[in-house]
């Protein structure tokens, strides 16, 4: 299976903040829009970061003031992002592995998406659920 698997249920919104912006506000929007990581993006459009609950919640164990400092501070800023044909199994050891959980998806130099290591465990749940309904249907249909 295929990340535009994902992005085809999930849809290509991404929710993106300004390095500039504050700490405060990245916390704000995340709770706003339900989401863990919101992609940094300066004013060209282009990836220059991402931050997460995790990241400010740390910067506001260690730093003071810290909700009232600039997202730039703290963010990710070598972004690891992903393509829409990239396989899913392949993605999913590359999150664990490397210890993050929201990869922005990019086609042709934009961003067309992000996915959560929810979404890939979800995406997976969803198949194996199909085909366990596919194989009980096979073994009823024998039986009879």
């Amino acid at each position: 299976m295929k990340v535009r698997t994902i992005l085809a249920t999930k849809g290509a919104t991404v929710v993106t903040i300004r390095p500039q912006q504050s700490l405060r506000e990245a916390a704000r929007l995340l709770a706003e829009h339900n989401i863990g990581a919101r992609v940094a993006v300066n004013e060209a459009g282009e990836i220059v970061g991402i931050i997460s609950e995790r990241d400010i919640i740390r910067a506001a164990a260690r730093l003071d003031e810290a909700l009232s400092r600039p997202v730039s501070e703290i963010m990710t800023k070598e972004v690891i992002v992903g393509l829409p044909n990239d396989d899913l199994i392949a993605v999913a050891n590359a999150m664990t592995e490397k210890r993050f959980r929201h990869l922005p998806i990019v086609e042709r130099r934009e961003m067309v998406g992000i996915i959560s290591m929810g979404d890939i465990v979800k995406c997976q749940r969803d198949q194996y659920k199909g085909e366990i309904d596919t194989l009980e249907t096979q073994i009823i249909a024998d039986e009879t």
